[in-house]
């Protein structure tokens, strides 16, 4: 993969950028099929800027505050996207909200990782949400975006058992651990092509084994 063409990322954060960092780190490897050329955040004081300028690449600040309406950032945002030549977008903690238009102008192109087994608590608070419920293993998912939030087609998960001592802060530390490994897995596939979206479910080519399926299912 190293002599091939890489895909180029823009990683989009609203705050420290753990999952950021975590892509970074692993789109240092030679043989790693995407190559990260811009991180982005809609808030200038986003902790994750830093991190990413210190690794060298790119950075832009896209206040959201500056613009009047949801459409008028989302235009700002496509033009920058577009400028850096980008194919593959990633949202790691990415507070805003998309209008439709932009969502569909990078439909098949976006992925996000969300705190929880989705279909299963949608939204924010997933942790209080999955222990009010009672469930005895959650977890995280990476999915392609579409328009209804948290509502895309699954790329890969990781779970991990709920503790009787569990409270939110100690559930959600554990899975972003998992997360921090899950994310740049789902994107390897994607981005070589060995995951794709097909309609409304997520298709892999017949070289995915059963080492790479663990790795949806951690």
């Amino acid at each position: 993969m190293s002599n091939a063409k890489k895909t180029r990322v823009a990683i989009l954060i609203s705050g420290r950028g753990s999952n950021m960092a975590s892509l970074l780190a692993a789109a240092q490897a030679p043989d790693f099929p995407a190559e990260i050329v811009l991180v982005a955040s809609n808030r200038p004081d986003a902790g994750g800027l830093a991190t990413a300028a210190a690794a060298g690449i790119p950075t832009r600040a896209l206040d959201h505050k500056a613009h009047p309406d949801r459409a008028a950032f989302d235009a700002v945002l496509q033009a920058e996207l577009v400028a850096a030549d980008i194919d593959l977008v990633c949202l790691a903690g990415f507070m805003r909200i998309f209008s439709a238009d932009f969502v569909e102008a990078w439909a098949g192109r976006m992925i996000n990782i969300h705190p929880s087994l989705l279909p299963l608590f949608k939204g924010v608070h997933t942790h209080a949400q999955a222990l009010a419920a009672g469930v005895r293993l959650h977890g995280c998912t990476v999915h392609y975006v579409v328009p209804e939030l948290d509502a895309g087609p699954i790329v890969a998960q990781a779970a991990v058992p709920v503790l009787a001592s569990d409270d939110a802060d100690a559930l959600a530390a554990r899975i972003l651990v998992q997360e921090h490994r899950l994310y740049p897995a789902a994107l390897a596939l994607v981005a070589s092509g060995r995951a794709r979206l097909d309609g409304d479910r997520v298709v892999f080519s017949d070289d995915v084994s059963r080492a790479d399926g663990a790795l949806l299912s951690l």
